[in-house]
């Protein structure tokens, strides 16, 4: 983690630099000149957080440089290999953004289709075969 973490808190001063010089370049613009704050201070905190995790987990191989890559081997998590539910997600973004170009009434079917699915794919392994 203290990788990611300094390659994050490293670009935040690269975009803060930026932003100076998007500024003066181009006499105040706002809307691009925010927008590259933003970015700064969006790198900014993920490189905090990853920080701030890099000290209570313990070190994982990434962080040694004299590891082997068996090291590494192993569980990297839990993935459901045949969840339906991500596709069900997608759509639900795809009609909640579309109802942003057609019309409100869209965004709402979206948006309560995009809980429905969300709530499945978090509780999918409480119930049925994958029950623990």
């Amino acid at each position: 983690m203290k990788i990611e973490a300094r390659f994050f808190l490293f670009l935040a001063p690269f975009f803060l630099i930026e932003t100076a010089i998007y500024g003066l370049w181009s006499r105040g613009e706002m809307i691009g000149t925010l927008a590259l704050l933003v970015v700064a201070l969006l790198v900014s905190m993920i490189g905090g957080y990853l920080a701030l995790l890099s000290r209570r987990i313990d070190a994982r191989p990434e962080d040694d440089p004299y590891a082997e890559i068996e090291q590494g081997a192993g569980d990297q998590g839990v993935f459901s290999p045949w969840s339906w539910w991500p596709l069900a997600i997608a759509l639900a973004a795809a009609i909640f953004f579309a109802g942003l170009a057609i019309g409100w009434w869209l965004v709402y079917i979206g948006a309560a289709f995009g809980v429905i699915a969300l709530i499945g794919w978090v509780f999918e392994f409480s119930r049925g075969q994958h029950a623990h």
